[in-house]
Parts: structure tokens; sequence; C-alpha cells
């Protein structure tokens, strides 16, 4: 697996919780496998496109890195049926409930990765997709968990490769050093550009902004997240 510069290219982080309920274990069984993205049959240096994944092609292809429960995906999807909505979660209840979100909608423009997404990247193509999510990640706020952090230079390099001239970067937290982590490196990163003009623009949800269960919980604890759009500049002028 290539170094995205993160420091640190061992997983951190919760698999299993409690035990599913026997109807989200069935969907475990025979709908998971449907929508698992095929990585593991690639060969060397084969890339996964996303048209490829989804029986109708799609006007646009977006990735949600950490999905949780899956408010946010599933909305979204239901929201955007002409868009092709790629999961990633290793948390087994939060895919389990995920999943059925989607049997209850029918979705038919999700698909998932239920393992670290860090495996999913580097088999995307230049340019594949037009938005991706970092939203509510655990911030991991000690000083020396810090290389954990979704949010990284070598990272963010990445995620430039992927996202289309224009695309967004969306990041959210609620966590103050989180918060200052991810600005620090998203307006100092030369790919990307900062969306916010004025406190609004960062206090306020994007307008078709889905509330996830973490922000929620933020929310009532009295934490306030603020919401990061970063643009993805135009190659021709970043070299």
């Amino acid at each position: 697996m290539p170094d995205f510069g993160s420091g640190d290219e061992q997983f951190h982080g919760r698999r299993k919780g409690k035990p599913l309920r026997a109807g989200r274990r069935l969907l475990w069984d025979t709908l998971l496998p449907r929508l698992t993205l095929p990585i593991e049959g690639l060969s060397d240096g084969e890339l996964l496109d996303p048209a490829t994944l989804f029986e109708e092609k799609k006007k646009s292809y977006w990735l949600e890195i950490g999905f949780g429960g899956g408010e946010h995906l599933t909305a979204q999807a239901r929201a955007n049926p002409d868009v092709g909505l790629i999961g990633s979660e290793v948390f087994e209840y939060g895919v389990g409930k995920a999943l059925s979100q989607i049997e209850e909608s029918g979705l038919v423009n999700v698909r998932l990765w239920p393992e670290d997404v860090r495996a999913v990247l580097p088999r995307l193509p230049d340019g594949c997709l037009d938005r991706l999510f970092v939203l509510f990640p655990d911030p991991w706020p000690k000083t020396r968990h810090a290389k954990r952090r979704m949010i990284q230079p070598g990272r963010l390099t990445e995620f430039a490769r992927l996202l289309k001239d224009g695309g967004e970067l969306r990041v959210a937290s609620d966590d103050p050093t989180y918060q200052h982590w991810a600005l620090m490196h998203g307006t100092g990163h030369s790919q990307f550009k900062w969306m916010a003009k004025v406190p609004a623009d960062w206090k306020g949800r994007p307008s078709d902004w889905v509330e996830t269960r973490y922000e929620a919980k933020a929310l009532a604890a009295g934490r306030i997240p603020i919401y990061m759009v970063f643009r993805r500049l135009p190659r021709a002028e970043v070299g």
C-alpha cells in the first residue's frame, strides 16, 4: 500500500461493537457482498473506474470516508439518484445500519467498502470524483496520535488526485483541535482552496447538508461543529 503521508499505515479504530441483529446480519451476508467494491479481484496496477460499479452511468461520483451509521450517505443517495455514491466504513454496526437503510429505501446507487479506505484510494483513477466527504472523523486528540488523523498533507494530495478540477472536499468536525488541524493543512495545500469568505460560510451547513448521528450528538452536548468546503483547484493552475 502506498504511503499517503499519514506517518502511520497501521489501522487504528474500532471494528466491532454490539452484535448485529438477525436482520442486519442477514443483510451483511446477502446484500453486502453485492455492494462491496471488487478491490480484491483487481490485478496488480489495475484501477477501478467508479462508472463500472453501477448498472447505469451516473453524472458524477462521490466518496464518503467513514460514513458512521450511513445517515448522510443514504440520504444523499436518495436525494441524488443520478449520482453514484461510494461509502467506506470499518465499524461493523455502522455498516449494518447503512445496509438496513439501503434495503428499506431500495437504493441502487450506493456501493460500500467495509474495510480500511486506504486499500481503495490508490485503486481509483485520477479525477474520477466530484465530491469527497470526511465528516466528523475520529479526532485522535492526543499529539502523539496526530499521525492517525484522516486529514494529512500527503493524503490531501491523494484526495486532490482523485477529485476533478473544481471538485469539493467537505470536512466537518466538532473537535477544536481537529478543526484547527484540518484548516491548517487544507488552507496550506497548494491544490485546494478553502471556500469560506465570511464566518457564516463555515458556521453554517452547506445547503444540501444531511445531519449525521455524530453531529446530532455533538450539538446535543453543546459542541459547535464547523463545516469546511475545499475546492480542488484546476490542474493547469497548480501544475
